[in-house]
């Protein structure tokens, strides 16, 4: 029997909580990750107010200075800590992977100079499309599609850029190149990068609409991602037929492998809490693992280096945390948790390699307080233990101190 009937887990894309141990080996625009701080810096510079996320102990997590404006609780209703990454990477992909009990040894592949020439000539070839190679660098989402639009409206050609992640991000003005169109496309560009010295974790389709000056993405954002490289504890559950359910981009970072209930994309945050609460409320929801990815920390802000958007962000959260708990039953277990970091204070536009905070929160604790610094992958242990499944490559279960 299960401790906890049902386990949710939500992933704050990128609110990191200070630089890991071996942060100065990853570097940010020349810049050594050792000085990062999403969290600190944040509150330390524009001021944070997550009364509900301190409530559950997110200012009682061991720092080596406490987070200026989140103050510790005497008697927190959750169980806190912080986690270090093991796997040798700082991206989307590699965090949610580990987090699931997977150890990846060897990065995904990265191109700051942009893509080769000979990946951009096959996409021509397939697509009938030329690719503007002006664009073909490391770029912002929105200022790319600033900078090139005009011109894909005036020649269809394609505007295919990259980022510090290891993935190749299409763009694509709605009325010019339709969305299924861009997929095909896309489609094909999985199929070329799939082995080095192309292996790029994901191919992001990138549809936006408007006139020059004032274009804005859509929410017919496609990832095709692909999968994992070993069983992770997702897989698990679902062949142990247990219901696991996702929310935002999840099933897309795990290509859908273990994944038997998904609840679709997320235009923003707010629609994921609505996903999310949606699927807590089912009465089909009765035993199971829920995995939540809420991406705006990282993609509107993070990467836009935006500290009060990123603040703002954390606010928005952290107002709707009691109503994520008002849909909690008595024997669920909630999880909050990020994937890596992105200082929007720091130098670049990278992910910056940090801890990430852990808070859980249950109806039926009775205890509270602080649990050892572990592992991302401690949080797949401890799910794989809760079901009575096996764990995946790594990770140690702290089931036992949830209490």
């Amino acid at each position: 029997m299960s401790k906890f009937n049902r386990m949710h887990l939500i992933v704050l894309d990128s609110v990191g909580i200070g630089a890991a141990p071996d942060a100065n080996n990853f570097v940010n625009a020349g810049v050594p990750d050792g000085a990062s701080d999403t969290l600190g810096h944040i509150s330390k510079t524009v001021g944070l107010n997550v009364p509900n996320m301190a409530k559950l102990g997110l200012g009682n997590i061991p720092r080596e200075q406490p987070l200026k404006t989140v103050p510790a609780e005497s008697n927190p209703t959750g169980y806190a800590t912080k986690l270090e990454e093991v796997s040798l990477g700082k991206d989307t992909m590699t965090g949610h992977w580990e987090i699931m009990g997977l150890n990846i040894t060897e990065p995904f592949d990265t191109f700051w100079n942009g893509f080769p020439e000979e990946i951009l000539t096959q996409i021509e070839e397939f697509s009938g499309r030329k690719v503007i190679r002006e664009a073909n660098k490391p770029y912002s989402g929105t200022a790319v599609i600033d900078d090139f639009g005009p011109r894909q409206m005036e020649t269809g050609e394609l505007i295919i850029y990259t980022s510090a992640d290891p993935v190749l991000q299409i763009a694509a003005h709605e009325d010019i190149i339709p969305v299924e169109e861009l997929y095909r496309i896309c489609e094909f560009a999985r199929s070329i990068t799939l082995e080095r010295p192309a292996l790029l974790g994901r191919i992001i389709a990138r549809p936006y609409v408007g006139e020059p000056g004032k274009f804005t993405r859509t929410s017919n954002r496609r990832d095709l991602a692909i999968s994992p490289f070993a069983p992770t504890v997702l897989d698990k559950l679902n062949e142990a037929g247990i219901d696991t359910y996702s929310v935002g981009k999840i099933s897309d970072i795990f290509n859908g492998e273990g994944i038997n209930h998904d609840m679709g994309h997320n235009k923003s945050n707010n629609h994921g809490v609505d996903n999310l609460i949606k699927a807590m409320t089912s009465e089909d929801f009765k035993h199971g693992f829920s995995f939540t990815n809420l991406v705006d920390f990282d993609a509107l802000y993070g990467h836009r280096r935006d500290p009060h958007g990123y603040r703002d962000c954390l606010h928005e959260f952290d107002q709707r945390l009691p109503e994520i708990i008002a849909a909690m039953r008595e024997d669920d277990l909630l999880m909050i948790t990020a994937d890596h970091g992105n200082d929007p204070t720091y130098a670049g536009t990278d992910h910056t390699r940090e801890y990430i905070p852990f808070l859980a929160y249950s109806p039926s604790f009775k205890g509270n307080g602080l649990i050892p610094v572990g592992h991302f992958s401690d949080i797949s242990a401890t799910v794989a233990e809760n079901f009575g499944v096996e764990k995946a490559m790594i990770g140690e279960s702290f089931l036992d101190k949830l209490v």
